[in-house]
């Protein structure tokens, strides 16, 4: 998904810059397709979960760019945890990345959107927790960070509204399948969706562009998921 939004904000005209922080080869590579497609692209390791690697981020891309107009926050935990084997660390784990470092990267990017005159954030939730209820058993920290989300989402839209810096939130639902799901299991999440099949990451390319394009569109959640919250 980071490769393919790299490529389409590149073709759209803007620079991308990517955050890693375990995974540079795939960042390396989203990175390189869009200098391909004729843009500056930056590759930067950072934790995320912790203040200084947010702040730091932010200083890598204005200090390459010159500029941050928008921030676009993928990173995400997503494992079951049977709830009987769940620990304090591990729902903190999730938070800090699902949640927290939504919270700490929005608040980097701000003082350097106000210098340009106002910004967009987009950060991504869940169908799940944007139909208002669990419905997977062993994801308690994954759907209480994300519900979070949505909340985080819409606060920021009010409190940063005068500076013309933009927030929503997409919530994506069946987009890619798993590589460990079987053949009947992938056939089972297109019958349980309304459309009939997985979106495929151009779907969430398009979110993400008509969240940058608008500029009257704010505190909003998108659900992708081809009508998945509807069943």
């Amino acid at each position: 998904m980071g490769g393919a939004l790299a490529e389409a904000l590149a073709r759209h005209g803007a620079d991308v810059a990517l955050a890693w922080h375990r995974s540079r080869a795939e960042a390396d590579e989203a990175a390189s397709l869009a200098r391909a497609a004729g843009r500056r692209g930056l590759a930067v390791q950072a934790d995320l979960s912790t203040t200084a690697g947010c702040d730091m981020l932010v200083a890598d891309v204005e200090r390459a760019f010159g500029r941050l107009d928008a921030l676009v926050h993928l990173a995400s935990l997503y494992k079951s945890i049977p709830f009987d084997e769940l620990t304090p660390e591990a729902f903190d784990a999730q938070l800090a990345v699902d949640l927290r470092s939504t919270f700490l990267c929005a608040r980097a990017a701000v003082p350097a959107m106000r210098r340009v005159g106002g910004g967009r954030i987009i950060a991504f939730s869940d169908w799940v927790a944007a139909s208002g209820r669990p419905r997977y058993p062993g994801y308690l920290p994954y759907y209480v960070a994300k519900a979070g989300v949505i909340a985080l989402v819409e606060a920021l839209s009010l409190e940063l509204a005068s500076d013309g810096i933009l927030v929503n939130a997409i919530a994506p639902g069946p987009i890619l399948p798993p590589d460990e799901l079987t053949t009947d299991e992938r056939r089972a999440v297109e019958a349980a969706t309304p459309l009939g099949r997985w979106g495929g990451t151009e779907e969430i390319v398009k979110a993400v562009l008509f969240l940058l394009d608008s500029s009257f569109v704010t505190g909003e959640v998108i659900r992708v998921d081809g009508g998945r919250h509807i069943r």
